[in-house]
């Protein structure tokens, strides 16, 4: 998806990078808006938010987005 919100968050083992991945479910299943969500190697974990039904990146991607890097520590 061209144009998606989408950033990279590196951690300092496996376990943390899975506690960030499952803080970031919550917030998403609490606002009913998902990101795709990537763990690469076993402490990389990529986020991309771009809301299908508006083909867009919304307002509400924007707040999902600051809300994982708020998580992320």
């Amino acid at each position: 998806m061209d144009g998606a919100l989408e950033r990279t968050f590196e951690f300092a083992n496996f376990v943390e990078a899975i506690a960030f991945v499952n803080r970031v479910a919550e917030a998403a299943e609490e606002a009913n808006h998902h990101p795709d969500i990537a763990v690469h190697g076993y402490r990389h974990v990529t986020l991309r938010y771009w809301t299908h039904s508006k083909n867009a990146i919304t307002e509400n991607d924007v707040a999902q987005a600051r809300q994982a890097a708020d998580l992320a520590g």
